[in-house]
């Protein structure tokens, strides 16, 4: 069944049988690493190319990853490959964003968030990824012991989706939108 009632108090299971409640900062934690994984799902659902769909694909299941490693009370419970973050995965994120790079001219203003959908959507996948991180710095501190590598993944991620949302834009032809300090009234 898909109702376990277990929830029903305001409390949740992490992975080791230890519950929480629904507002821990554990929680805000994975549960936004759970939203930004829908977001990413939305992205994949727009017109990009058959490339990034792919990598999208790679980072939907490192989210996963990343949420069962926040899920995980290691007080009784030892990480797993499944929940892990490995330098493999940083690795990775950095050979996508410096390959987009190569391809993109230099833009020395802001960027605003626009132009097409799917570059909104990128941009909303950034700023999720970025309130992401917050959390888990607030649990590092928290908690003490956290794994460094799930911070440099999670940096690096807000890094990517700002990098595809200019690829997005250029591959679409879609007008850039740069902040202008002169239009801030009208």
């Amino acid at each position: 069944m898909i109702y376990t009632k277990t929830g029903d108090n305001g409390t949740t299971a992490l992975i080791g049988g230890t519950r929480i409640p629904k507002d821990d900062l554990r929680l805000e934690a994975y549960g936004t690493a759970d939203e930004l994984n829908s977001f990413v799902g939305l992205l994949r659902a727009q017109e990009v190319s058959a490339s990034i769909d792919s990598f999208l694909y790679v980072i939907q299941n490192q989210l996963f990853v990343l949420g069962g490693y926040l899920a995980t009370d290691l007080s009784v419970s030892e990480l797993t490959p499944a929940t892990r973050i490995v330098p493999e995965m940083i690795a990775g994120l950095e050979k996508q964003i410096d390959e987009m790079e190569k391809t993109l001219p230099v833009i020395r203003k802001f960027i605003l968030p626009g132009g097409s959908q799917a570059v909104s959507v990128c941009h909303i996948c950034r700023t999720v990824t970025r309130r992401l991180e917050r959390h888990m710095v607030r649990l590092a501190h928290a908690q003490g012991n956290f794994d460094a590598n799930a911070l440099i993944y999670v940096n690096r991620l807000s890094d990517y989706f700002f990098v595809l949302a200019k690829k997005v834009m250029f591959e679409n032809k879609c007008e850039i939108f740069t902040w202008e300090s002169d239009r801030c009234v009208e």
